[in-house]
């Protein structure tokens, strides 16, 4: 019995090829989450696309071999488990916690759509641990916290300081009117 060896084909490696610029940190993309798109129609992920897209995201139907490869050849941790069944990733370049709580209130609106886990940073994340993360605050309100409380002192002291100026002078109308009225 002969082997046979396997020809490559072109248009697989330009596949993968793609799915690697898309998956690459380079590619301004570092976070990932998994999801079972299965029973969604095709107006239902438009719409979701749409939304992800408002927070600089993509939502990408992949080939689930194509995709191991990708993460193989990218040296990015094993997601292999997440990558069965029909798959879709949302591709975060920036604040992945939006991205999670996005995906999350879509699939209580339209049940269809299961969370199966993500690659956040350098961890893989299951999807009761995405749906914990995007519980979180995200980048922007930990920013707004951050300064909030940074303003507060500085509006005291402002405060306190116009205070000062405003008592004196408060105190000397109040002797000036005790002195009209003597």
């Amino acid at each position: 019995m002969a082997i046979v060896a396997k020809k490559e084909q072109e248009y697989k490696i330009k596949a993968i090829g793609e799915l690697k610029k898309n998956f690459s940190p380079g590619g301004g993309a570092p976070d990932f989450v998994f999801t079972d798109y299965r029973g969604l129609t095709v107006e239902r992920i438009t719409v979701l696309r749409r939304l992800l897209r408002e927070k600089d995201a993509s939502f990408k139907v992949i080939k689930n071999n194509f995709a191991r490869l990708a993460f193989e050849e990218l040296k990015i941790p094993d997601v292999s488990s997440y990558l069965t069944g029909p798959t879709a990733v949302a591709i975060a370049p920036r604040d992945s916690n939006e991205v999670a709580k996005v995906l999350l209130d879509f699939a209580r609106e339209t049940p269809a759509l299961k969370v199966k886990g993500g690659l956040l940073g350098n961890r893989v994340y299951t999807g009761k641990e995405v749906e914990a993360f995007s519980r979180l605050p995200g980048r922007l309100e930990l920013i707004s916290m951050l300064m909030s409380v940074m303003n507060g002192p500085a509006r005291n002291l402002a405060a306190a300081l116009n205070d000062i100026p405003a008592r004196l002078v408060r105190t000397v109308k109040a002797v000036a009117d005790k002195k009209a009225e003597a």
